[in-house]
């Protein structure tokens, strides 16, 4: 009777709305032509070497009965700054007719790709050699027009589509902050790894008009931090993304990484266990997609904001001037020259920062969420036991994605910054963030979402898609 069940529901699809989703997606390899810096680690101190896997950009156009659109990107980056996304975002918006809350960019945080723009700029931009900055330049400018072009070529794709979606599971990621690393293989055991963590695999599958399985949306909450290696690495999401391709060679998988900023993938430092993990993700992806998987209706909203968040100890300019001519921290310094390089006519710091928190309803099930940022597991666990005052939505419909749009920082929940730590507000240094973060912004984050469930964006009956 198993087959009969499956078949039964293999129908289901086409019976759940009156007319289909339209959708389309595209990809193309990212991976720097030349050896470039790499990014993610401060200890590193020549460019890359060569090629483990490529890096890639891949792109889903969605578009409901209504004609309502909404464009996700997946980068094989460790993060994307403002600066870049707004380039990205006006560009495909003029082409395509967009505004801002149709559009979603998300990367992977693989610490084994280039630096990009402003993104970790004294940890990456302000350390290279000045010979070689022009480089880390040219690159962000072919990456913006790279991902213009896919998301052109996934709009040219467009066809009906049935859309469904299902939830796994994969263990790989352990709390860092509550676990000793070389500890985590007993306590794993043993049952006793301390700590909250996601361990969710939520999974978004776009079938064509003949049920062929065309795209693999997923997620997972972990940081990418296999590898530290100087070749080209998409890291585990590398890995999982090209076992899910090769169980479904005419899918596309795009892989969005999660609230994974406190989470890391123990053990780590080999290649053999970037693959193993990423075949463990990819597999529970696969179990996904063999298993049972529910409908999702033709309707979309999308909504967009960005909020002030308020930093504490902002210094004034004669202090980050100081900082920088004293400090025997590399670091510190490159803190100094980051924030002085983009204060430009300012006479002061700004206290607050200009946080991208956006979220898409797709069909009556999911309601997916982006935050910017290096987002710590608990704002996906309170989103998902909370679901914003609509106890009647499964956690497991609640699909929350940080190092989304702009990574600016570690974002951390109120528990993890009153206890400090890297995660806390240590790790600002490196993104220049010149102070920390508000005891006030979880809750301004966690409303912001909210508020945005509660009243969505209203849409025109027929919105233009070129």
């Amino acid at each position: 009777m198993k087959w009969f069940a499956c078949f039964i529901f293999a129908l289901l699809p086409l019976t759940a709305s009156a007319q289909p989703w339209q959708a389309g997606s595209a990809r193309i390899v990212i991976t720097p032509d030349e050896p470039i810096w790499m990014a993610g680690y401060g200890g590193r101190d020549h460019p890359a070497e060569g090629k483990l896997t490529d890096l890639w950009a891949k792109s889903l156009v969605l578009q409901d009965a209504s004609g309502h659109t909404a464009v996700l990107i997946t980068l094989d980056l460790v993060g994307i700054h403002r600066d870049t996304t707004t380039k990205i975002c006006e560009q495909i918006g003029k082409k395509h007719d967009l505004s801002r809350d149709q559009i979603a960019i998300n990367c992977s945080h693989t610490h084994t790709g280039p630096a990009v723009g402003a993104n970790l700029g004294p940890l990456h931009y302000v350390q290279v050699p000045e010979e070689q900055k022009q480089q880390l330049d040219d690159y962000e400018q072919q990456l913006i027009e790279k991902i213009v072009s896919i998301v052109d070529s996934s709009f040219e794709s467009l066809q009906p589509s049935w859309l469904t979606w299902g939830n796994g599971r994969c263990s790989v990621a352990v709390n860092r902050r509550d676990n000793v690393q070389n500890d985590v293989p007993a306590l794993r055991v043993q049952g006793k790894l301390n700590g909250p963590s996601d361990h969710d695999v939520p999974v978004l599958l776009v079938r064509d008009a003949d049920q062929k399985l065309r795209t693999v949306v997923f997620g997972y909450a972990c940081h990418a931090t296999v590898l530290g290696i100087y070749q080209w690495s998409g890291d585990y999401p590398g890995y999982a993304q090209i076992e899910v391709e090769e169980r479904y060679p005419e899918a596309i998988a795009m892989f969005w990484a999660g609230c994974g900023a406190d989470q890391n993938p123990l053990p780590r430092r080999t290649i053999e266990l970037a693959q193993q993990y990423g075949k463990r993700l990819g597999t529970a992806v696969a179990e996904v997609v063999e298993g049972f998987v529910h409908p999702v209706e033709s309707s979309l909203q999308t909504s967009y904001t960005e909020l002030d968040l308020p930093l504490v100890g902002v210094p004034t300019v004669e202090e980050v001037i100081q900082t920088r001519e004293t400090t025997k921290n590399k670091f510190e310094r490159g803190r100094a020259e980051y924030i002085l390089g983009r204060l430009g006519d300012a006479k002061a710091l700004d206290e607050t920062y200009p946080y991208p928190v956006a979220s898409w309803k797709i069909g009556n099930d999911i309601r997916m969420v982006f935050l910017g940022g290096e987002v710590v597991v608990d704002y996906a666990l309170r989103l998902k036991s909370t679901a914003a005052g609509t106890p009647e939505d499964s956690p497991t419909m609640i699909w929350v994605a940080g190092y989304s749009n702009d990574v600016m920082a570690y974002i951390p929940s109120r528990r993890v910054l009153n206890e400090g730590g890297y995660e806390g507000g240590g790790s600002n240094v490196y993104y220049g963030i010149p102070g920390l973060w508000s005891e006030k912004i979880e809750n301004m984050i966690a409303g912001e979402v909210a508020k945005q469930w509660a009243t969505p964006k209203p849409q025109p009956a027929e919105t233009s898609s070129k």
